[in-house]
């Protein structure tokens, strides 16, 4: 490559993006480094404004850029070659988009002059870019130089546009080493809110007016509507949310269910209320018993996703727009008109204590580690989930989370991505405490990417719940397969000596009366540590936990 000093107001293309995502405020990227996208790589390293993180893995670059962006709302940055680096970053993309997380996922892609041509070039995919738009929000390729810096921009601005999701860019190397002016707009092109559309919010509104015991049902489109919604809450409303939009009104907040929203007594305190109204929710299968939960009759729905409409349930009616602007219209509409039941506060609160005692009940004596971890870390912490027995009995919905962007979990629920995700957090958001539970299962699908959280010295207590197996297809065979186990038993690593060669500190539990000092030890740490909760010698869940919910009645 040519010496660019040498050449006024000349840079590369890679410049170029490198330039325009600082001017995205964007401090920390993730990726693995290859032939095809060294000239973006170069160009951030030479200009020292963007934190770069090497993932051991493409798919774990991209776990972390997704997590980066649930908890600060900003785009989340990966890098990836081409081709079998690309397909690496699948399920990571996938679990992006399930979520609709704003990622910004740029792969390299071969010189053009043997673009599309079946020549076997190293790196190669035949058409790659269909499967980018399979797993993306949206796929571009960059075409040529002149044309480079105006796709990734576009890129960002769908990906930030909600309904949000992850976006590809495919940019050739020839491309991203090209010699071209650095522009002197590189501002990023942002998509505004919705216009508000006041008539259907009145027509809400005169319908509300007379309820008596309305309540909303959050999602993680609602994230950014807090306030709005503490607004309606001051005026009557209860509150539950999905496990996506936990944390939107703090879960120890009087008037709010938190994420209990499919367990039976629930679903019959639904029965008493006279309006529903799901905000940024796509009402998902394992949080609704596979659409039979029964949810009030009189349905409404507000969504920046048009395709909601009547998606999985029947609304009366259904508004597309901002979660936000859309709700404090409406609080504005209904101040000083509704009359709530007076019961209505102390029928939701008397719901919420059974629904917490019967998932403590099932835990038998992981309750104490619930009980004894929610107290170790109070208020201000980020809570980052893998799919494992423990987040699907008490992760999800028993640990208390007070803001919205500090829940993170694998909400496609595909295992090994929850290491990867409580990196991107910690280093989101280095200053702050992240938990990350993980099972031993889960933990070996990425356990390479453990060497990144030490070499980043991402600020992470690792709650690795060890079972020594696959314990909830365990426990599927037991009640579905008639006690036939197969496939689930799996070698592990002996992890103290394991963490010990990466020089990760690591304590293992075997009494939970020793919890409380482990726990301690690990939060005070600043950096990488991880407490091994030996389950085998602890014993088992009161209550078998056999996969998502379904109805048996």
């Amino acid at each position: 490559m040519s010496d660019l000093s040498t050449i006024k107001n000349t840079t590369t293309v890679g410049d170029q993006i490198a330039a325009f995502l600082e001017q995205c405020d964007v401090k920390v990227a993730f990726g693995v480094i290859s032939i095809h996208n060294m000239p973006i790589l170069d160009a951030i390293g030479r200009r020292e404004k963007i934190r770069y993180v090497p993932a051991r893995g493409e798919a774990g670059s991209v776990n972390m850029a997704d997590a980066c962006a649930r908890v600060t709302g900003n785009i989340g940055v990966a890098f990836t070659s081409t081709g079998t680096a690309a397909g690496n970053a699948a399920g990571a993309m996938v679990e992006a988009l399930t979520a609709g997380s704003p990622v910004l996922h740029i792969t390299g892609q071969i010189e053009t002059p043997y673009l599309d041509q079946d020549l076997a070039y190293i790196h190669e995919a035949p058409d790659q870019l269909t499967m980018l738009k399979a797993i993306s929000k949206a796929a571009f390729r960059v075409r040529t130089v002149d044309t480079a810096l105006a796709t990734v921009r576009e890129a960002v601005r769908v990906a930030l546009t909600a309904p949000t999701g992850p976006v590809s860019v495919e940019i050739p190397i020839d491309i991203q080493a090209a010699l071209v002016e650095m522009p002197t707009d590189l501002a990023p092109r942002l998509s505004g809110t919705y216009a508000l559309d006041d008539a259907r919010v009145q027509q809400l509104a005169d319908i509300l007016a007379s309820a008596k015991r309305p309540l909303l049902w959050l999602g993680g489109g609602a994230r950014g509507a807090g306030k709005a919604v503490e607004r309606l809450m001051k005026l009557g409303f209860g509150v539950v949310s999905s496990v996506q939009g936990r944390g939107i009104v703090p879960e120890d907040h009087a008037m709010t269910l938190g994420a209990y929203n499919v367990q039976s007594n629930v679903e019959k305190f639904y029965q008493s209320c006279d309006a529903m109204v799901v905000v940024g929710s796509r009402l998902r299968g394992n949080e609704t018993l596979k659409y039979q939960l029964k949810l009030p009759q009189n349905l409404y729905r507000i969504d920046a996703d048009g395709r909601a409409d009547n998606r999985g349930y029947r609304n009366q009616l259904f508004i597309h727009g901002d979660a936000q602007a859309t709700l404090n219209a409406l609080a504005d509409k209904l101040e000083g008109k509704l009359k709530v039941d007076s019961a209505f506060p102390s029928d939701l609160a008397a719901v919420k204590v059974v629904a917490v005692e019967n998932l403590a009940e099932g835990l038998g004596p992981y309750r104490v580690l619930m009980s004894a971890l929610q107290k170790a870390v109070g208020r201000d912490y980020q809570w980052v989930r893998d799919v494992t027995i423990s987040n699907s009995t008490w992760g999800n919905r028993g640990l208390q989370i007070f803001q919205p962007r500090d829940g993170v979990h694998a909400l496609g629920g595909g295992i090994g991505q929850g290491v990867q995700m409580g990196i991107g957090a910690a280093l989101a958001n280095p200053s702050r405490k992240t938990v990350c539970i993980v099972g031993d299962g889960g933990l070996q699908v990425n356990i390479g990417e453990l060497c990144t959280a030490v070499q980043e010295q991402a600020n992470m207590t690792i709650l690795l719940m060890n079972d020594g197996g696959y314990g909830v297809i365990k426990n599927i065979q037991d009640t579905t397969y008639g006690g036939r186990r197969h496939c689930v038993e799996i070698g592990q690593p002996e992890f103290t000596q394991y963490c010990a060669s990466l020089q990760l500190p690591h304590v293992k539990v075997s009494d939970l009366a020793n919890i409380d000092a482990a726990l301690k030890t690990a939060l005070a740490h600043n950096g990488p540590y991880v407490i091994e909760v030996d389950m085998l010698s602890i014993g088992g869940f009161a209550s078998k936990f056999a996969g998502p919910p379904i109805r048996k009645d």
